[in-house]
């Protein structure tokens, strides 16, 4: 087994020192990125000049390396696919593509990789796009620092900007996307890194994601969506030091979890979204040091949630920061920050000597009636908010906070 690994490495040496440079250009030899991939060896780097080229159905079926020398065009003039990548180490890097052709039945891309490993796609621009980059069963791959803005108006026509299927060990880093359907999109994808991307301006999630579980979500932004992040039937999910804003609309929010079991949920910034984050049938759950700040709702908890706990976050002038709508309570509060706590500090220990009942009756009243919204604020929804709080009745008697912060956590 050592000697066929020593031998496999020599044999991949020698293909790489005897990988050509092949130039690509209308004065060139090469004229066009076809001819050029077709006449290639193994290894081989195309160097595509500045200039437009009109291709496309490029197919890359051996490795080899596309590097753009001052971001050369590819214009695909609406016909379909553009580059679709068959191959193992591949990489495409320093490319402007346009023009990906639209289809009803075929979501053409402007870069897909199909069952193939080991490729990475960087430092390229997209516009004019149905789907951006597609990884369909492709593993072991980086998407990194491209930039990806579409033109879309309607969903049911328009792409996604990045999207991952059945594709394993991927890193997304970097990217920004906007204006297009789902700015990331994710499915049936495990171990995938998205880190450090922008995903703002789209149609319907700057984030969305299904069925892929042990995923880490770091550093990233989504801000004016149609909503800001959906995930939805995944495991072992750790989102650590994202930023959610302005996602605002009457079904929108920063954050839905539906049907999420067993993740982390730490240090992330949920901002005048209508909804931080929108719970649903997600247990085992572990918030932390999250700050939720002038969002309408700032947790919404809809139902068959069991297990979470919220320790060490911000709650900030959200108009509700707990929503709740069951009579059942094993969620557990503890060491929050809530600006609208009244309570005092006798012992000076940081720690407030009253619980924080933070579920409002009035809350409870719009979730049933949602005309009342008009009422926010008035006196009379202050005097029976007090009421629920001295005695509880349609919220749970345990859902609070025994040892609200007085200072914001850090």
């Amino acid at each position: 087994m050592r000697d066929f690994f020593i031998f496999f490495l020599l044999l991949f040496s020698s293909l790489m020192l005897c990988a050509e440079m092949i130039p690509v250009c209308s004065e060139c030899e090469v004229k066009s990125i076809i001819v050029g991939v077709n006449s290639a060896s193994d290894f081989d780097t195309l160097l595509i000049k500045k200039g437009t080229y009109k291709e496309f159905n490029i197919i890359i079926n051996k490795p080899l390396t596309l590097l753009g020398e001052d971001y050369p065009i590819i214009d695909g003039e609406d016909q379909g696919e553009i580059i679709r990548i068959i191959s193992d180490n591949v990489t495409v890097d320093g490319l402007f593509i346009i023009n990906v052709g639209t289809s009803y039945t075929t979501d053409y891309a402007a870069i897909r990789v199909v069952k193939s490993d080991n490729y990475l796609i960087q430092n390229v621009v997209l516009e004019k796009l149905f789907f951006g980059i597609y990884l369909e069963k492709s593993n072991n791959g980086k998407v990194y620092n491209n930039k990806i803005i579409g033109d879309a108006v309607d969903e049911y026509n328009s792409g996604n900007g990045i999207q991952l299927w059945y594709s394993k060990n991927v890193l997304v880093e970097n990217n920004i996307v906007q204006h297009v359907r789902d700015g990331i999109y994710l499915e049936f994808s495990d171990n995938v890194s998205i880190k450090n991307n922008r995903s703002t301006d789209n149609l319907r999630y700057g984030l969305h994601f299904m069925f892929s579980n042990d995923d880490v979500y770091t550093d990233n932004v989504f801000e004016n969506n149609g909503a800001g992040v959906a995930v939805m039937f995944s495991k072992r999910i750790k989102m650590i030091g994202n930023t959610f804003r302005k996602n605002w609309g009457t079904a929108a929010f920063g954050m839905l979890l539906k049907e999420i079991n067993d993740a982390e949920i730490r240090g992330n910034t949920f901002e005048e979204n209508t909804i931080g984050i929108s719970i649903e049938g997600s247990n085992r759950i572990q918030y932390s040091n999250n700050n939720f700040i002038k969002n309408g709702w700032a947790v919404k908890v809809l139902g068959a949630c069991y297990t979470n706990t919220f320790t060490k976050n911000n709650f900030l002038y959200n108009s509700f920061d707990i929503s709740y709508n069951s009579k059942l309570n094993d969620n557990v509060f503890n060491q929050n920050y809530w600006s609208d706590y009244t309570g005092y500090d006798l012992d000076k220990n940081g720690v407030g000597d009253i619980p924080y009942r933070p579920v409002k009756l009035f809350s409870y009243i719009v979730n049933k009636t949602p005309e009342t919204i008009v009422l926010l604020r008035s006196l009379f929804m202050d005097i029976i908010d007090f009421s629920e709080k001295v005695s509880p009745v349609f919220t749970p008697d345990n859902l609070l906070d025994a040892n609200p912060l007085m200072n914001k956590a850090l």
